[in-house]
């Protein structure tokens, strides 16, 4: 995946291979909670994650992350200090990691590696953004519209209730929007 971004050289890969972890977690189970700091940046292998911040009793997905994309809470990770989001795995995962010095050394070493990591830092800046811009529209069906275009490899693998948290909706209006969108398919 590295390689899609900028050729990483045997130094990167031998230090990738030393300083990287594998990681399992099942379905359900928390990767980090509101309150931790986030220590390490995690490549998915396998599997869903969402990343979820909670108010009172309500739980607002601002993210997914699934196979062949890292995974953090950023604001945590890049500055060590505590997050306001809980990570937690949607479908059973297999994970790499790399903790925060164990990266900003990679750095260090080899200043080529930064060029990774300013292509993977701008592709994640582009996804948020495109996330920002779907939770600011009020149309509840371009709202679904443009989630089924970002996400639609995630689409039947996601609960109703993560993607309508997400779109800023209530499960009710989702229903009737996949219903509206579905019979419009249909007619076509």
């Amino acid at each position: 995946m590295l390689n899609s971004f900028h050729p990483i050289g045997k130094g990167i890969e031998q230090y990738l291979l030393k300083n990287a972890y594998c990681h399992n977690i099942q379905k359900g189970k928390y990767l980090l909670r509101d309150g931790e700091i986030c220590e390490n940046i995690y490549f998915i292998k396998k599997g869903l994650l969402r990343g979820f911040v909670q108010e009172e009793d309500r739980e607002t997905t601002v993210w997914f992350a699934s196979e062949n994309e890292m995974a953090a809470t950023i604001h945590s990770f890049l500055l060590q200090i505590a997050t306001v989001e809980n990570i937690q795995a949607v479908e059973d995962c297999e994970l790499l990691s790399i903790s925060f010095s164990a990266l900003n050394k990679l750095y260090q070493k080899y200043p080529s590696f930064n060029i990774i990591g300013r292509k993977i830092t701008e592709y994640n800046y582009i996804s948020a953004n495109n996330r920002a811009y779907i939770t600011r529209l009020h149309n509840a069906e371009k709202k679904y519209e443009l989630f089924l275009e970002s996400y639609s490899h995630l689409a039947n693998r996601l609960q109703v209730t993560y993607v309508a948290s997400f779109l800023g909706i209530t499960i009710e209006t989702l229903s009737r929007v996949r219903t509206k969108t579905s019979t419009r398919k249909k007619l076509k």
